[in-house]
């Protein structure tokens, strides 16, 4: 039986995350449409789909795996939103709700990545 991805506090946080780099990257330049925000986005969404894909594998290792790769997407958004702020697409207040969401996000991975190594039989 898989886990239901929508269960897991870590995929909750990144879609919240994603969520809000959709909405506030809608007022950035448009000539970034196929360049930062593109990116941006992307990354994001690699997050939470990730999570939800590896929360479907049937063995441990797997699942691992596509944390590991979500955990890869959550760093590449690090800087894509550290760059937009410095780019000056995202004013300070919003940068920080965003970078806090994130980080949030990045602790509760690494703690299910810890779980699950060390629980083989996790969830299956």
């Amino acid at each position: 039986m898989a886990r239901d991805f929508k269960n897991i506090k870590a995929w909750q946080l990144a879609d919240k995350l994603t969520m809000a780099i959709y909405k506030l990257t809608k007022n950035f330049p448009k000539e970034e449409l196929y360049g930062v925000i593109s990116q941006l986005r992307r990354a994001a969404v690699s997050v939470p789909t990730n999570i939800a894909e590896g929360a479907t594998r049937n063995s441990s290792k797997e699942y691992i795996q596509f944390l590991y790769i979500a955990k890869g997407s959550l760093a590449e958004t690090e800087y894509l939103l550290h760059l937009s702020r410095n780019l000056g697409y995202l004013k300070d207040d919003e940068y920080g709700g965003l970078n806090d969401v994130r980080i949030e996000c990045a602790k509760v991975l690494h703690g299910l990545i810890s779980y699950v190594a060390n629980n083989k039989d996790f969830g299956l």
